[in-house]
């Protein structure tokens, strides 16, 4: 590794939200901070046939308020979410992206499949009317790179850019993504993800994986390490962040989130081969390349699947690193159920927000669990952040951990 490569810190400049408990970053953050979950029964399709029937939706989202009318008729509601938050981060920073060098500011995303609400649409007339009624847009409109390709062209960043499809994980994988171009010589990447597919076509993908709570109460569905925990809420929406390199952040004199000061990536064993899992080997590779001790940490923003086997093996890592009880962990999802590719950078907006305000955003409806082995944080803590572990998974054995720190 160059000295380049390895001298140069990624900071956080801008962000955007879209998520079921407020759209846009500061209606989100306070909702959160007061507890308000925007989890609720379906209504973006008729659910009342599915053992499943409450989500987490983007709440008030006129599309034809926030996206060129132009791009409605080519673009899927998920596409719709990221482009009004990837604007709400790039205005958020203050950078102009056409004043940087040409090819010096791009964008990665994170996905979990891509448009499906817009492709179970164009299928539906493809089966019922035929093929010269469905749209030319359904090319790419379905495809899991849409998000960063829609982006890259409504702000003008064509410098490199990339998907990473770790579902759950892939929030944190593609601002690593996005950090290792800003190494590479790249200025500014946008970066995060953005997600949703509540549609029937989503709906029984998901139903297929054996882990959606069918519990119809909203304030019971989603209750992870909870005796009581059956299975997670599926969501929609995520956030968008601004990443830029440090020194080029502060000739423009840009504010600053935060730094993203570790990260790692890791695999589950095979099936059947035994092993533990490797959510616990993440944390303390990412904590390794930031240089920090566990200790150092003032709060975990959990993965939290809401599946008693997971947040058993969640909390045995937490503990093994940290020991019972041994820093505040909280999972503000609950608020808005799992948004697939969406909910780790979520986490990491939340995050940074913690370390803005010096603040710990609540667990909701969840009580402290009965063993001890948690310091779940169940009403929202006040006092000094400096450095948060974020953790997320994703199905298929994918573990991902990021540490963000103040910005000295």
């Amino acid at each position: 590794m160059t000295t380049a490569l390895a001298t140069t810190t990624a900071v956080f400049t801008g962000i955007g939200v879209t998520a079921p408990n407020g759209l846009g970053t500061e209606a989100w953050w306070r909702a959160t901070l007061a507890g308000e979950s925007g989890i609720r029964p379906v209504s973006r399709f008729d659910a009342s046939g599915y053992p499943a029937r409450l989500a987490g939706e983007v709440p008030g989202f006129d599309p034809a308020e926030h996206i060129p009318s132009r791009l409605l008729p080519a673009t899927d509601h998920m596409t719709r979410l990221a482009l009004t938050a990837a604007r709400e981060a790039v205005e958020d920073s203050g950078a102009s992206p056409d004043e940087l060098p040409p090819y010096s500011a791009g964008v990665v995303t994170a996905a979990s499949a891509g448009g499906f609400e817009y492709g179970q649409r164009e299928l539906q007339a493809l089966w019922s009317k035929g093929g010269q009624y469905v749209s030319a847009y359904q090319s790419y409109a379905w495809f899991y790179a849409v998000n960063t390709g829609q982006i890259s062209i409504r702000h003008g960043l064509r410098g490199p850019s990339g998907v990473l499809v770790t579902e759950q994980a892939g929030g944190l994988d593609a601002v690593a993504q996005a950090r290792r171009q800003l190494r590479k010589g790249s200025k500014l990447i946008v970066s995060g993800g953005v997600d949703g597919a509540i549609c029937p076509w989503g709906w029984t993908a998901q139903l297929a994986g054996g882990r959606m709570s069918t519990v119809t109460d909203p304030g019971r569905a989603y209750l992870p390490f909870a005796a009581e925990a059956s299975g997670y809420v599926v969501g929609e929406g995520g956030a968008i962040l601004v990443l830029e390199d440090a020194e080029a952040a502060r000739d423009r004199g840009a504010r600053v989130y935060g730094r993203l000061a570790g990260y790692a990536a890791t695999f589950d064993p095979a099936p059947g081969r035994g092993g533990e899992p490797g959510l616990r080997r993440a944390a303390e590779l990412a904590l390794e390349e930031a240089s920090l001790a566990p200790s150092a940490v003032d709060v975990v923003f959990a993965d939290a699947a809401g599946v008693p086997e997971l947040d058993r093996q969640e909390t045995d890592a937490l503990t093994a690193l940290f020991g019972a009880r041994g820093v505040p962990v909280t999972a503000p999802k609950t608020m808005t159920g799992r948004l697939l590719a969406g909910g780790a950078s979520l986490d990491l907006a939340a995050a940074l927000l913690s370390v803005r305000d010096a603040v710990i955003p609540p667990t909701v409806n969840v009580t402290a669990p009965a063993d001890g082995a948690l310091d779940l944080v169940t009403a929202v803590r006040r006092g000094p952040v400096r450095t948060a572990l974020v953790l997320a998974r994703g199905r298929g054995g994918f573990n991902a951990a990021a540490v963000v720190t103040a910005d000295d």
